[in-house]
């Protein structure tokens, strides 16, 4: 048999769209409801099986003061509820901004499917949101954010663990978008060999420029379900963008259940009129290569602007010492060191970053 023959016979991953969920934080949370059922409605009608709505940090982030969204959780839910007929629509949830009630309400107005989202160092926090999610009937998966945190090994035993508390399907997730393809492979061929029954997915950014390799790589080892984005819309870098995935699909002889062009449509008219910028942004390169998670820039941009260092050396110094938090006495003994090193800050015109879902208030 063939190689082509071969990725034919086990298919293509499972594409969850997170447009109108990640892509919020490139407008500021600022999806209405009238967007959120328009878009929704397009992407269940192009065959899309799963879709993520709602405030991109997720349930409740508007009531804790995380950037307040165009509308509110339970909007967000009447508008997916009415437009998602064909396939499954679901919310993001951190435990500690969301809380168990959160769960509930979604669940009540028809949620299909929940996504609970910690760093990977704290995946214990995630036990009774899955427990409920169960007991109301929603799909539920664990989203471990800042996987690269931790080595192949210990990724998978938590992997594992996850299961354990009753997860449907664990995300490996490159909230940074600097993992290689190399390492992906490493990480899913970890689990598969560690907790062969458990059901992956795959969560990528494109800092740089490595999304959509990642994410092939990910079809290539049977991954169940790989997220995308219309136009790469997303948090910092963006996504793996929708059309570039679905075509490389085909490209690489798999069958798809979208159409790639009518994908494509979808993105030139619905989201590509609201990208504002233009180029790469030297800041979202730098946060790829450190694997330094964009919630915490306006931190690094305070605190370079402080110590006027480059703010770009500071996120890589920083990610030397902390991949998964940006602690503020930590930022500022290092902005210090690299003022005494002569670090220059470099007068460039950083752009605004949306979503400090992490970072102290």
């Amino acid at each position: 048999m063939n190689m082509i023959n071969e990725i034919v016979q086990m298919g293509a991953p499972k594409i969850l769209d997170c447009t109108l969920r990640d892509g919020s934080y490139v407008i500021d949370f600022q999806f209405t409801a009238a967007d959120t059922e328009n878009i929704a409605y397009a992407l269940d009608e192009a065959g899309f099986p799963y879709i993520e709505v709602g405030h991109g940090v997720g349930l409740g982030a508007s009531e804790q003061g995380k950037n307040i969204a165009a509308a509110t959780d339970i909007e967000y839910m009447q508008a997916a509820a009415k437009s998602v007929k064909q396939g499954k629509w679901g919310m993001f949830c951190i435990p500690g901004i969301a809380q168990l009630d959160h769960l509930r309400l979604a669940a009540d107005h028809g949620m299909d499917f929940v996504r609970i989202g910690t760093d990977v160092t704290a995946v214990d926090s995630s036990a009774p949101f899955i427990s409920l999610a169960r007991d109301l009937g929603v799909e539920v998966y664990a989203n471990f954010m800042k996987s690269y945190a931790l080595l192949p090994e210990e990724f998978a035993r938590l992997a594992a663990r996850s299961a354990g508390f009753g997860v449907g399907m664990v995300y490996l997730v490159d909230s940074a978008g600097g993992m290689l393809p190399s390492e992906v492979r490493t990480y899913v061929r970890a689990t598969r060999d560690e907790a062969p029954n458990v059901a992956l997915g795959f969560h990528g950014h494109n800092n740089l420029g490595l999304a959509v390799a990642n994410s092939l790589v990910c079809a290539e080892e049977g991954v169940a379900m790989v997220d995308t984005s219309l136009q790469g819309f997303g948090r910092s870098a963006g996504n793996t963008p929708t059309e570039q995935f679905l075509s490389t699909l085909v490209r690489s002889g798999y069958e798809i259940n979208i159409d790639p062009i009518e994908a494509m449509h979808l993105g030139e008219t619905l989201i590509r009129p609201l990208i504002e910028r233009r180029g790469l942004s030297s800041l979202d390169i730098a946060a790829g290569q450190a694997q330094f998670h964009s919630s915490y820039m306006p931190a690094v941009l305070n605190a370079a602007k402080r110590h006027r260092i480059d703010p770009r050396v500071l996120i890589i110094e920083l990610c030397k010492h902390d991949k998964v938090s940006a602690p503020d006495d930590l930022l500022d003994r290092l902005a210090a060191e690299l003022h005494a090193r002569h670090v220059a800050l470099c007068a460039l015109p950083w752009g605004t970053y949306y979503g400090e879902e992490q970072s102290p208030k």
